[in-house]
């Protein structure tokens, strides 16, 4: 095995190893967490707090709701709903019932949701009112038996609940009009749930937890295989690292985490949500982070210490005027996954909030996180940090052979919170799984003699000019530290001379920004054959549900378009 090097530059008090059998299974970290933290806050909602307690309650109803329908352990039950408390609560009574959690995207075409609840063979799904159309579409060609009906106001009491629900129907026209016989509300499941036995299934170490679906950027959507132990050990991992600031939160503040990232997204699934659970931390859970003035209201009411969030997230608060409405002095860590973090925007974050962004790397297929810098480090670094306790990193040449320190090759990991494969994929599972137990990311990096390792980008976004290798995260930083621009993408496009050209799309920070400002900026930083040879500028970029930048949307314009640098 590799030697880990890293290892010297851990701090006092992080261990190289975690023990991942503390627990046997995700269930029993849940229900410790309920237990431990009973009277604690758990989930804040529209300006409506729900204790551990009250999501026991609920969850536990939820689960014997589930059992008196008849499925059976292992049975998968899918989650379409944003931040909701709904959607804790329903994730807490899958697995506590033994059954397996499918995290769809509540934002999925009919076509992709059938694709997903056919491939897991999904029984039964909990999916918010607002996306019942789009099951509508697709339930027939699916497995699913049993609809569960939420409403965004449903924990929320009866008042407030009902208030809410009609504003969200009626005034602001959310819920497009739909058909699902015999689909069961949400607070009805309960109700039936709380008078029906729940019977705590046995639930081992390997049995599946969680299929989280990839993005499909390398072709059809598949299913990363995660099991109990998987999670667990992701739980445990991450605390370990965050523990040298989350134990210096002064006693009597509850840790709180600004939950903006959607939770079935599997880096707030485990990093705000599960994590939260075994550490009796709150959640404030943001439905809508797009929504940037929203998103800073509900801020500028709490205290809070954790913030993981996306680039373009940081980015987007940062530059919002109403952004000092909020108290930051309480921030210990700013965590940034999902995609590269700009120097530009780590340097404005820093320098408004005083919190240094800490980039970790990881990946649905790894639970999903892998490597993160030092959570005490006052400087960002440009580097996606260290690996974690019991987390093993080598850099790989195309023949599997360990490069020398200093190369670049395609970043391979393992560990505990590595999936078990891909769903019913042994194919797949094959193309990425080496022979001693390493996932081959197919993201392109370079490990340092310390141990920390910088992605210079994804196999797939290299661009080839004239034979040299180029790589957008490189141009997309330099773009994005020039004045006037807010955000940038870059992609190759085919270029008859040099095989591959680069180009930029460009969103304007200053609406009087120029093509030729751009040009000359990037020739004072960039050699020739790097520098963009189109430079087109848009209102906004495509972006996946967490707010990562979809250079594939970009390139499939170009393709379309045929677009040719002559």
């Amino acid at each position: 095995m590799t030697e880990r090097i890293w290892l010297n530059q851990y701090p006092e008090g992080v261990p190289a190893d975690i023990d991942a059998s503390s627990y046997p299974s995700l269930a029993a970290l849940i229900e410790a967490g309920f237990t431990t933290y009973a009277d604690r806050p758990a989930y804040t909602f529209m300006g409506e707090s729900m204790t551990f307690r009250q999501a026991d309650d609920h969850s536990r109803a939820l689960a014997a709701y589930f059992q008196s329908l008849g499925l059976a352990h292992g049975d998968r039950v899918a989650l379409m709903m944003p931040n909701v408390p709904q959607y804790p609560v329903a994730v807490a009574a899958v697995l506590r019932a033994g059954l397996v959690v499918v995290n769809v995207n509540p934002l999925y075409t009919a076509p992709e949701l059938e694709h997903q609840l056919a491939d897991s063979n999904a029984k039964a799904i909990v999916i918010l009112e607002n996306f019942a159309v789009t099951l509508q579409q697709c339930i027939a060609k699916t497995a699913i038996k049993h609809v569960v009906l939420a409403a965004m106001g449903d924990e929320l009491g009866f008042l407030k609940g009902q208030l809410v629900n009609f504003v969200v129907r009626n005034v602001k026209k959310m819920v497009p009009s739909y058909a699902l016989p015999g689909a069961v509300r949400y607070n009805d499941a309960l109700a039936q749930g709380q008078k029906a036995p729940f019977a705590a299934p046995a639930i081992k170490p390997d049995d599946v937890a969680v299929l989280q679906y990839t993005g499909g950027t390398t072709g059809v959507p598949k299913g990363a295989t995660l099991l109990q132990r998987n999670i667990v050990a992701n739980v445990l991992q991450s605390e370990a690292w965050n523990r040298l600031v989350m134990d210096a939160i002064p006693a009597a503040e509850q840790p709180t985490t600004v939950c903006a990232l959607p939770l079935y997204h599997i880096f707030a699934f485990t990093v705000c949500m599960m994590l939260a659970l075994r550490t009796g931390g709150k959640l404030i859970l943001i439905p809508n982070p797009r929504d940037l003035k929203a998103t800073l209201k509900e801020l500028s009411k709490e205290t809070f210490h954790s913030f993981p969030a996306v680039n373009t997230l940081f980015n987007g608060l940062a530059h919002d005027p109403d952004f000092n409405t909020v108290d930051w002095s309480h921030l210990r860590v700013s965590v940034g996954g999902g995609m590269a973090v700009q120097s530009a925007v780590a340097k404005l974050w820093l320098d408004k909030t005083g919190s240094p962004i800490c980039e970790g790397y990881g990946l649905s297929e790894t639970s999903p996180s892998a490597t993160c810098n030092l959570v005490n480090s006052k400087e960002f670094t440009g580097t996606i940090g260290l690996p974690l306790p019991s987390t093993y990193l080598k850099i790989l040449a195309d023949d599997g052979s360990e490069v020398p320190l200093g190369q670049p090759g395609e970043i391979a990991l393992k560990g505990p919170q590595v999936m078990t494969g891909y769903w019913q994929r042994p194919d797949e599972t094959a193309k990425v799984m080496t022979a001693d137990g390493y996932f081959k990311t197919g993201d392109i990096g370079v490990m340092d003699e310390r141990g920390f390792t910088r992605i210079v980008d994804r196999k797939k976004d290299m661009i080839l000019v004239s034979g040299f290798n180029v790589y957008p995260n490189e141009i997309e930083d330099v773009v994005a530290a020039m004045p006037g621009v807010l955000e940038v993408g870059a992609i190759g496009i085919p270029d008859e001379k040099s095989g591959e050209a680069v180009k930029v799309v460009i969103v304007r920070k200053d609406p009087n920004l120029t093509e030729d400002a751009v040009r000359a900026w990037c020739k004072e930083r960039l050699t020739g054959y790097k520098r963009p040879h189109v430079i087109e500028f848009r209102t906004e970029l495509p972006k996946s549900a967490v707010g990562k930048v979809l250079r594939r949307k970009l390139r499939d314009a170009e393709v379309k378009a045929g677009a040719t640098v002559a």
